[in-house]
């Protein structure tokens, strides 16, 4: 993140090219034959430039839309029936099949509040129709805007840093942890010797430890949930952590593709594998384009950003570009090889710098995609494994850039959607589910309401992270929830989960979490499914006493 994403937010840029699909074939940049180290590496906050128009003026950011998008027909938003109380900006998804979201409002010098919001589904399990109420604010003084977020294995929430703090100081240290049983905050100090953490990475790794990357240098560390103390790691970095998104890979490692930013190389194109056993990265190859933004065909004046890189049910991580000068690459990494292949660019201008992508459950991708850096006029494309096809956009997109986007699946399979507005909106997915459904191993079938219990089943934790973003978002759903539909009602009621066995992606292998069920639920025939990811196990019938 940088402060170009302060700059006044142009409607449109031209888009050289509009197709309505986009076929896989590779595209190289044209690059130096040898590294062009800069002497003076320009800190990527320190920009900020307003791109040029052309004087006969670019089409609007509705035309752009009507170019590339499909029929209406081939995907649905839909507005949440009841407006959360403020703009809203980054959400989560509890355990308990809430979801959270953070009041920020990025369309007006990059305000953010202590205050955050709690959406519930209503009684026969709809987001749509879902109620909204305020939950325990952020301690005073810490209003984060584009920070580090994960939900732990616990059920516990933990923010950290922030590129913006509203109550004084960028690139904060700040962080807290949110326990939803008792609905309050509690303070998390930084790790020793960090004077800054800012618009930081989060990962949960497969044994549910946090890992923390501080945005301003090579450093991370891990959280002790318990006595909320951490532990360095992450030695051998390239370069610093800023821009850089982490993908969690079946095998536990992590992957990151570098962004270059205080190790400028206009040709660079490195991506890095951490080693959770040996606590660090290594180099492991260059990828076949450049992702990150090195404006290097345009003057060299880089944003760094590069866009979401998300793992799908095929074996493959579907990596995205920025691009300063044109329309971005993309690239895909197979992840049982360690090999890569060029993906197909975007058309026009259109990339993704910095902005949401989320995995549907019918195993496509979608992302939100604007025209060159931080530039207003969203579009919508779903990535299918072969083919980038462009796909309605809800209500706003045109006015807004990919930044400004957040995406989370939700236990319906359903997506949500938030911008900076009160306009949360839920994009319903056309197709079925792929083949990653969890399964339960139940050894009672009468359930007493307000009891807690180990349930235990294989993929409880889903084939991926859920959702993608790059630097300044992480709001995995890489965990079990559990819904219990009353058979006469039709009544849907969400339990808690929390502690986890494990939270790795793409592991068929048993596992466990704690359910607790709720107290006030109804009695009678019912039956349970544990969801990961959105897509649901078998219903299991139960009876609930």
């Amino acid at each position: 993140m940088n402060t170009l994403k302060t700059a006044s937010l142009s409607l449109a840029v031209i888009l050289a090219t509009a197709l309505v699909t986009v076929s896989s074939f590779a595209q190289t940049p044209t690059a130096a034959t040898s590294p062009a180290m800069s002497s003076s590496p320009v800190f990527p906050w320190a920009i900020g430039v307003r791109l040029a128009l052309p004087a006969n003026g670019p089409p609007t950011a509705a035309e752009m839309q009507k170019m590339t998008a499909p029929a209406q027909s081939q995907s649905l938003w839909t507005r949440t029936t009841n407006n959360p109380p403020a703009n809203l900006g980054t959400i989560l998804l509890l355990t308990d099949g809430t979801v959270i979201a953070h009041e920020e409002n990025d369309q007006n010098n990059n305000v953010a509040t202590r205050n955050w919001y709690k959406l519930t589904p209503d009684i026969n399990g709809s987001y749509i129709n879902g109620t909204w109420s305020p939950i325990a604010p952020l301690p005073v003084g810490y209003g984060p805007l584009f920070f580090g977020s994960a939900v732990l294995p616990d059920g516990r929430v933990v923010v950290e840093g922030g590129e913006y703090n509203q109550y004084g100081g960028g690139f904060t240290r700040l962080g807290a942890i949110y326990d939803p049983v008792a609905d309050a905050w509690t303070n998390v100090n930084p790790p020793s010797g960090w004077s800054a953490i800012g618009d930081a990475s989060t990962i949960v790794l497969n044994n549910g430890t946090l890992m923390l990357a501080n945005a301003v240098t090579s450093q991370a560390a891990l959280l002790n949930a318990s006595t909320l103390t951490w532990t360095a790691t992450g030695s051998g970095k390239f370069d610093i952590n800023d821009e850089e998104g982490w993908t969690l890979l079946p095998n536990g490692k992590v992957l990151t593709v570098d962004a270059y930013v205080q190790h400028y190389q206009s040709n660079g194109m490195n991506y890095e594998i951490y080693d959770p056993n040996s606590g660090s990265w290594s180099v492991a190859g260059t990828t076949p384009v450049q992702l990150w933004d090195s404006a290097a065909n345009c003057g060299g004046n880089a944003s760094y950003e590069v866009g979401p890189a998300l793992l799908l049910p095929n074996g493959t991580v579907f990596a995205t570009g920025a691009n300063s000068c044109g329309p971005a690459h993309t690239a895909i990494y197979n992840v049982a090889s360690g090999t890569w292949t060029a993906g197909p660019d975007f058309p026009g201008n259109l990339d993704i710098a910095d902005g949401p992508a989320a995995l549907e459950p019918n195993g496509k991708m979608v992302m939100m995609t604007s025209p060159l850096i931080f530039n207003a006029g969203s579009i919508f494309f779903e990535w299918d494994g072969s083919n980038l096809t462009p796909v309605s956009g809800p209500p706003n997109a045109p006015n807004v850039s990919s930044f400004q986007g957040h995406l989370l699946v939700l236990p319906t399979g359903q997506i949500m959607y938030t911008d900076y507005t009160n306009d949360v909106e839920i994009f319903t997915a056309m197709g079925g589910n792929y083949n990653w459904a969890p399964s339960a191993f139940l050894t009672s079938l009468a359930i007493s309401r307000g009891s807690s219990f180990v349930l235990f089943g294989l993929k409880f934790n889903g084939l991926s992270q859920g959702t993608a973003y790059g630097d300044d978002l992480q709001n995995a759903t890489n965990y079990p929830i559990v819904r219990i539909t009353n058979l006469a009602t039709r009544h849907v009621f969400y339990c808690r989960t929390h502690d986890h066995s494990t939270m790795a992606v793409g592991y068929p292998g048993p596992a466990s979490t704690h359910l607790d069920i709720p107290a006030n639920m109804e009695t009678g025939q019912s039956y349970l499914e544990v969801v990961a990811n959105g897509i649901p196990s078998q219903k299991y019938k139960i009876v609930i006493q």
